[in-house]
């Protein structure tokens, strides 16, 4: 059966064993995923512009 109470102090305890970052870590790590974002966004872009264009040039023909 399912106990509320025992599942809560479950959770607590491996809540403790936890490593959590530090705030330059996150910091950091949030920098890194907003430039990654951006650089496969530019990278995603530029294919579409390029697969567009030779998409019209063939359709044009």
């Amino acid at each position: 059966m399912w106990n509320p109470v025992t599942y809560t102090k479950e959770v607590a305890s491996e809540l403790k064993k936890v490593t959590w970052p530090s705030k330059k870590q996150t910091i950091d790590m949030t920098i890194l995923v907003i430039v990654v974002c951006l650089l496969v966004a530019l990278y995603l872009t530029g294919v579409d512009l390029v697969l567009n264009n030779l998409i019209t040039k063939l359709i044009s023909r």
